[in-house]
């Protein structure tokens, strides 16, 4: 199998895993399903982290496990990962993240507690009144801008030559478990335009009218995170 073929297929895994455990831990374990609350913020934000940390640790010798566009655009502007790559990093993302949801959304769809994507809000990012804590666009926007770059900051951190090996899962892991414990009352979190663009489909109302606030700010986020961190990071270590 060729590099580019299996650097989508890994990231379509990953992808997948991503949100399956962290979209369908607060589409499942949350909200309707369990009305005293289920595993709450917490639990939420410990799956989105358990998740990437798992995905990391299966598919990161094959692609560095990415599973975020955010990631490889920011990586890609400061060299990390080749231009010609980037399409298949993209596209295993997409339809991984697409898969994931839809497994989520099956198993959903089979209980016996009545179930709509569309009134629940199938976990999706949002603003205004569909901002868990009732924020605006614009604190909706700083926060995919700023906590975006520090997640890629610390992403591009963890990949230097002078990083102990086998740490990166373990950081970016409890470092996405923090974003979330910050952001979720804001706009559920997403960093991710991927996670983002999977759970909207299926809430396939709001959640697709406000998507682009999710793919647009962390894209613009992580650019400005890596960026950021090239400016700051001697090129012997980079």
């Amino acid at each position: 199998m060729k590099q580019p073929v299996r650097i989508a297929l890994a990231e379509g895994i990953g992808t997948m895993i991503l949100v399956v455990g962290g979209p369908g831990t607060a589409i499942l374990a949350t909200g309707g399903f369990f009305p005293k609350g289920g595993v709450g913020v917490l639990g939420v934000a410990l799956a989105f982290g358990l998740a990437l940390l798992c995905a990391a640790y299966a598919i990161g010798s094959i692609s560095g496990c990415h599973i975020n566009p955010a990631v490889t655009l920011g990586l890609w502007a400061i060299k990390k990962t080749e231009t010609k790559d980037v399409p298949f990093y993209l596209g295993g993302q997409i339809i991984g993240g697409l898969v994931g949801a839809g497994i989520i959304y099956e198993i959903a769809q089979s209980s016996a507690v009545k179930f709509s994507a569309k009134v629940s809000g199938f976990a999706s990012n949002g603003y205004g009144v569909h901002s868990p804590g009732g924020f605006k666009i614009g604190a909706a926007i700083l926060v995919e801008v700023v906590f975006t770059a520090i997640f890629i900051f610390i992403i591009a951190s963890t990949s230097r030559k002078s990083m102990p090996a086998g740490f990166t899962g373990i950081t970016v892991g409890l470092t996405l478990t923090l974003i979330h414990l910050i952001t979720i009352p804001v706009d559920n979190t997403s960093v991710n335009p991927a996670r983002s663009l999977a759970t909207a489909v299926f809430q396939g109302g709001w959640a697709l009218r406000q998507l682009w606030v999710f793919i647009l700010f962390p894209i613009v986020g992580g650019l400005l995170g890596a960026l950021v961190w090239r400016a700051l990071v001697p090129a012997e270590d980079a």
